[in-house]
């Protein structure tokens, strides 16, 4: 089993091939963060102490036992205003000004395979060997209770994480913050490493020390972004690529995100990871669930390189759905740089007998085919073949392109639009704008509001 339980001392562990995961059910049924590493069969709980600090203070229960701080003590879902002043892994108010959350244990389930999150991506059990725990906390004041989901991949040494909140109660809560996973590192110094790049220059890796203070890796453009990728190491000083432990955390979530790492007063580290809270804001009214993305977690104790052979491995066999995803992919040739804008049915059948003599398999048919599309100012939003470039069509010429021996393939961009296009001269509403305000272009484009009907 990967999942052991231990009623007597409240302790859970998560087993991996070679690492081991484990918390506790603590005082006043507060959920503590205890170990993750190596892979070790003994419970670990007597690695952290109580102990009293100046300004951390203590849940009202245990007033006379002042030892007991969640400031101090590692959480394993960093709650708000309830006396934890470290980076919260939630944050809610109410309409009756209740704001942050104070969490306890309520149950938890162990179930067979593992777990899925509606609408959204995540890892499957490809060998029918994961498990699932689900850990329930409950905030009492509001009615809100988490769903801690843990998917355990014993053979791949990787644990995935995410979260459900519920609205048990009879008052809307807002969700300010809703973070994925918190993961604390009590003891060490660590560095971190993350990916940082702009256009044509992704993922250049940067690696800092972590330091007292809160540092934060983030994307607020709507998308994880070329600027800033979902993903982040802390690894030993001295770790590389063959030796030193390491750990991964791997948002799977291709929106604006944040991954913030905080060294305490205490030399403790906590990681959080989840969406970026500066434009999140979601309302739980009563009886509603919202889920929050899935974190990929992983420990290797032999450097970056077992690390990132973990990572490649996991993704492309529990995560990638592709039918590509064990086949080898086509020689292809793409028609933009060959042509740009400059082409006509004839020009791209040369290129394509040209290249079939070469040994390409697929031709690719870029942009310019659509519209008046005889520059990048113009025509995005019309896709419709252009008569003058394409006399027989789209039909037409993918039937000369298979002649010739190659698959076809065709770009298109249904995101973007001109505003010089027969679409946004009939709806010029459909275009994402603020109001009174002349539009932000990128490449003379607009972008349409997709979630309109």
């Amino acid at each position: 089993m990967s999942i052991r339980i231990d009623r007597e001392s409240g302790i859970i562990t998560l087993m991996t091939d070679k690492t081991s995961y484990q918390m506790q059910i603590g005082p006043l049924g507060y959920l503590l963060h205890i170990y993750y590493g190596r892979r070790c069969e003994d419970r670990l709980d007597h690695l952290h102490h109580e102990r009293d600090c100046g300004g951390s203070p203590n849940p009202y229960e245990l007033a006379d036992s002042r030892g007991f701080s969640l400031d101090t003590m590692p959480q394993e879902y960093s709650g708000s205003n309830g006396g934890d002043y470290r980076l919260p892994a939630i944050r809610i108010h109410t309409d009756q000004g209740i704001c942050g959350v104070d969490l306890r244990y309520v149950r938890h389930e162990i179930q067979k395979g593992k777990y899925s999150l509606e609408g959204l991506p995540t890892a499957f059990d490809s060998d029918g060997t994961a498990e699932t725990l689900a850990v329930f906390l409950r905030d009492e004041a509001t009615g809100l209770e988490v769903e801690l989901l843990y998917g355990v991949f014993e053979k791949q040494d990787v644990i995935a994480r995410a979260v459900r909140f519920y609205n048990s109660g009879e008052q809307t809560i807002v969700l300010d913050k809703a973070a994925s996973a918190c993961l604390e590192l009590p003891f060490g110094n660590w560095d971190r490493i993350h990916f940082h790049g702009r256009h044509a220059m992704e993922r250049q890796t940067e690696r800092c020390t972590v330091c007292n203070g809160i540092q934060t890796v983030s994307s607020e453009r709507g998308s994880s972004s070329h600027q800033h990728n979902p993903f982040v190491i802390l690894c030993e000083p001295g770790a590389r690529e063959y030796d030193g432990e390491c750990y991964g955390m791997m948002l799977c979530y291709s929106g604006n995100f944040q991954i913030e790492t905080e060294l305490d007063q205490s030399g403790s580290t906590r990681t959080v990871a989840g969406i970026g809270e500066r434009y999140f804001n979601w309302t739980l009214r009563p009886g509603a669930c919202f889920a929050a993305p899935e974190v990929l977690l992983s420990f290797s104790a032999d450097g970056l390189t077992k690390l990132s052979q973990i990572f490649h491995h996991f993704i492309r066999h529990n995560l990638c759905r592709s039918t590509w995803t064990f086949r080898r992919r086509p020689v292809l040739l793409n028609s933009w740089e060959a042509a740009y804008f400059d082409f006509d049915e004839e020009r791209i059948i040369r290129l394509a007998n040209s290249a079939k003599a070469l040994g390409v398999e697929l031709l690719v048919l870029d942009d310019g085919w659509f519209g008046k599309r005889n520059s990048d100012h113009c025509g995005l939003g019309d896709w419709f073949p252009n008569p003058d470039k394409l006399p027989h069509g789209l039909e037409g010429l993918i039937r000369r392109v298979n002649s010739a021996g190659l698959k076809f393939g065709l770009w298109i961009e249904p995101e973007m639009i001109s505003e010089d296009s027969d679409l946004y001269r009939q709806h010029p509403e459909w275009a994402i704008r603020v109001p009174g305000r002349k539009p932000t272009l990128g490449r003379s484009q607009l972008v349409l509001d997709l979630t309109r009907q």
